[in-house]
């Protein structure tokens, strides 16, 4: 077991942190050598089994990092944007693969995490569940088959924790769908409609969020022209298809040279 890539889980005692921990101590692929939370946090000196309710697995939860990335082979990292450009600095360092779910992130969080992929891999994707990287490539290539007297709606619906809107699987999506259109996101975007708007103008991909309850994540991608309707849609019901997507971005990133990857060149789409 020991020639296997040893994982770092950032933000443990989180409900997507768990996740990760337990998909990777269920995998034959992979060790778990390290479990980063933040300062202050009660797990902090616990061994992350004892911590989680269950029996030893013998690795101590940290707030180390430093210390933590010096023994993996990668980093799986669904925090947080200030959390995350910190931990891209120190996982290139320590030329860990570093697989970023953490969504929310700003021109400079990107820039810096771009900055860091020049020393390491850094597999990063608002969405790592194989569905969505699938409705991603579909939505491209409806957008490029019909013009602008479709309009393009994006509909997302996730748990009332969530702090970001749109997610970053709605911007991936958009971010799609302009890609197919030829277009730039940032000249088309219109979301968070409220009040007297006026119409819709013409060309523009529209976004809107619904957050409550236990959501894991709904996306729809619709496109409306006079008299149809076109909807490609996704529903997440289990957070484990993120966190195996995660793991085979980790494990994908071994063999591969410094750089920005996303999920899919992961999956070869």
């Amino acid at each position: 077991m020991t020639d296997t890539p040893g994982i770092v889980i950032t933000g443990g005692s989180g409900k997507m942190g768990q996740m990760l921990i337990n998909t990777v101590l269920a995998s034959d692929k992979c060790r778990l050598v390290g479990v980063v939370d933040r300062a202050g946090h009660e797990w902090i000196g616990q061994d992350v089994g004892t911590a989680m309710g269950g029996q030893p697995v013998g690795v101590t939860v940290t707030d180390d990092a430093l210390e933590a990335f010096a023994k993996a082979q990668a980093v799986i990292d669904f925090t947080a944007p200030a959390a995350t450009v910190a931990f891209a600095e120190l996982a290139a360092q320590a030329r860990a693969v570093h697989v970023i779910g953490t969504t929310g992130l700003t021109d400079d969080d990107l820039a810096a995490i771009n900055a860091a992929a020049r020393h390491a891999v850094v597999v990063r994707a608002g969405n790592m569940s194989l569905g969505v990287n699938l409705l991603v490539k579909l939505t491209q290539k409806v957008a490029a088959a019909l013009d602008e007297d479709f309009d393009i709606e994006v509909i997302e619906a996730h748990h009332h924790h969530k702090v970001d809107a749109p997610s970053g699987t709605a911007l991936m999506l958009g971010e799609a769908a302009a890609e197919g259109r030829g277009v730039d996101l940032k000249d088309v975007r219109d979301s968070g409609r409220d009040g007297i708007t006026g119409a819709r103008k013409r060309g523009d991909i529209g976004f809107s969020a619904i957050r409550g309850g236990d959501i894991v994540g709904e996306h729809d991608v619709m496109f409306a022209a006079a008299g149809e309707r076109i909807v490609l849609r996704h529903l997440a019901t289990d957070r484990a298809i993120f966190a195996r997507g995660a793991l085979k971005a980790a494990l994908w990133g071994q063999d591969k040279g410094p750089g920005e990857y996303d999920m899919m060149d992961v999956l070869g789409l």
